[in-house]
């Protein structure tokens, strides 16, 4: 009986939209929750300017690029057979692969973020199409301008593949937790227990400030450190506040002016 492999390469392609989808679909059903929530469903229905079905189709297109992009790189890179055996497997090495990989895809995404919020033209055509989700929620975390997405997270993803040395099975397991990381961000929930908050400063609350109003030129950071915000002043203090009205609201700790 012939068994059916399948090869590093798609499970690098596949992996983290199959896990996009089912770590969503979790925070979905737990949005019910209005205890947790940084905004209630209310506000979510009332600000928010585009509809989640443009969502979920703005998302779709954005991970059908990304595919074909992880597939021409999978492609020119050579086969995860080459990598394998060109790269004994070692913790310490997977180590130094994840963090040079978490840093530089860090690095890109806060000056090319940064940048988008600072160019009026960008903005107007391009970033704000991701701003229209003020409150953040789930499957959101990718609905992005095409030419956004292109720049920040899929250049951004081959840069960091190809910098930091992985191999196509190392992939699979770094951009699957890259891009749980950066629903979790986008999740609007605060939960108990939630290792993303214990770990990471850049967390749901750190970047729910910057979808307000009064945080769009602050905490650029994504989707792991605060290193560039706290370097270059771009960092908002905040303080988690319960609302009397059930559950929790992030609030700078002081005043800052939209410059």
């Amino acid at each position: 009986m012939m068994g059916f492999a399948v090869s590093d390469e798609l499970l690098g392609t596949v992996a983290p939209i199959v896990v996009y989808w089912l770590y969503s679909g979790i925070y979905v059903a737990l949005s019910s929750l209005e205890s947790y929530r940084l905004h209630s469903k209310v506000e979510e229905e009332e600000k928010n300017l585009v509809s989640k079905w443009s969502v979920v189709k703005g998302v779709l297109l954005q991970q059908l690029v990304q595919a074909v992009v992880a597939i021409l790189l999978f492609t020119v890179t050579g086969s995860d057979d080459e990598a394998d055996k060109a790269q004994k497997f070692s913790l310490l090495v997977l180590a130094r692969q994840f963090v040079t990989a978490m840093i530089i895809l860090d690095t890109w995404q806060y000056f090319m973020h940064r940048y988008m919020h600072h160019n009026k033209f960008l903005y107007k055509h391009i970033h704000s199409q991701h701003h229209r989700l003020i409150v953040p929620y789930a499957y959101g975390a990718l609905y992005n301008h095409p030419v956004e997405g292109l720049i920040l997270d899929t250049v951004g993803g081959a840069l960091s593949f190809l910098i930091s040395g992985m191999s196509p099975r190392t992939s699979i397991f770094f951009f699957s937790f890259a891009t749980i990381k950066t629903v979790d961000d986008h999740c609007g929930l605060w939960l108990p227990g939630n290792l993303f908050h214990m770990v990471f400063k850049n967390n749901t609350a750190y970047h729910d400030i910057h979808h307000q109003l009064h945080g769009t030129k602050y905490n650029f950071s994504q989707p792991f450190f605060v290193m560039w915000d706290r370097i270059l002043g771009t960092y908002m203090p905040y303080s988690l506040e319960k609302r009397e009205d059930g559950g929790f609201e992030a609030r700078p700790t002081k005043e800052y002016k939209d410059d």
